[in-house]
């Protein structure tokens, strides 16, 4: 299974993109496709891999996506980007994924326009694993969407009922709403609408879960708008960033605490 990667997408491209590329293709023997400034590219690829061992190959691309241009723009001005070429190796048949660390809008916007979503999906969702209780759930969207209406977040379910059943191997998955409460009538109009649809559906909908049960892992699908997904996710990684540092200075105020901060470790 051949990936195409974006190597030029990210805070720290080609560098880290090309070192985790080797990485993947030293561990698991993937082959492995980098787009995007040949030159740059193979430099990188030479600090590691010299002998030319590993199967990884280069794609060059002419431009870059950085990560404040609009979507409208990369689609209009930027059709010879790493991100593109990687888009269009994928829909050729030359790989059967595509990665990229990159501007997210402009993935979602290419992705759209090159792939197209599949029969009766209106719009792509980005979904997330977190971490839980118990073990990991899907939580989508995590911001590509920002407003949705109530048929996109049920196709929202569906998705994510789909992709945690087939790709995280978990039979007959649960599926919840984030709402502000668990009764039926809770929450805004879409959320209302989205809440009757998925329970006349197939899938395992268990009604609606408010942002404590997240974590709990009672849904292994949590579904919401873009905007409430990325806000939910941005203080994810907050709090977590904050219980750490809270832990490392407390574990640092004796040396019986660091002791311990050692033995940890």
């Amino acid at each position: 299974m051949k990936i195409v990667v974006d190597a030029m997408g990210g805070d720290h491209a080609p560098e880290a993109i090309v070192e985790g590329a080797v990485l993947a293709a030293r561990e698991y023997e993937t082959p492995i496709i980098l787009t995007g400034l040949s030159e740059k590219i193979q430099t990188e690829l030479d600090k590691h891999d010299p002998d030319h061992e590993l199967p990884i190959e280069i794609v060059h691309a002419d431009e870059v996506v950085e990560m404040h241009d609009s979507p409208g723009k990369v689609l209009r001005s930027k059709r010879k980007s790493s991100m593109k070429i990687g888009l269009d190796l994928l829909k050729e048949g030359e790989g059967a994924a595509f990665v990229s660390a990159g501007n997210t809008g402009a993935v979602l916007a290419y992705s759209t326009i090159i792939l197209r979503p599949v029969k009766g999906v209106d719009r792509p969702a980005i979904a997330i694993q977190l971490p839980t209780l118990k073990g990991t759930s899907i939580l989508l969207d995590a911001g590509a969407n920002v407003d949705c209406k109530s048929t996109q977040l049920f196709q929202f379910g569906i998705m994510g009922h789909v992709f945690a059943e087939y790709v995280l191997e978990k039979e007959n998955p649960s599926v919840g709403l984030l709402s502000i409460g668990e009764e039926d009538g809770k929450g805004n109009e879409i959320v209302k609408e989205t809440f009757q649809m998925l329970k006349k559906s197939h899938i395992n909908f268990i009604g609606n879960i408010e942002g404590k049960e997240v974590y709990r892992g009672n849904a292994d699908v949590i579904v919401c708008d873009g905007f409430t997904g990325n806000v939910a996710l941005k203080i994810s990684e907050s709090l977590a960033e904050m219980i750490g540092t809270n832990l490392k200075l407390m574990f640092q105020s004796n040396w019986i605490s660091k002791l311990g901060y050692l033995l940890l470790k």
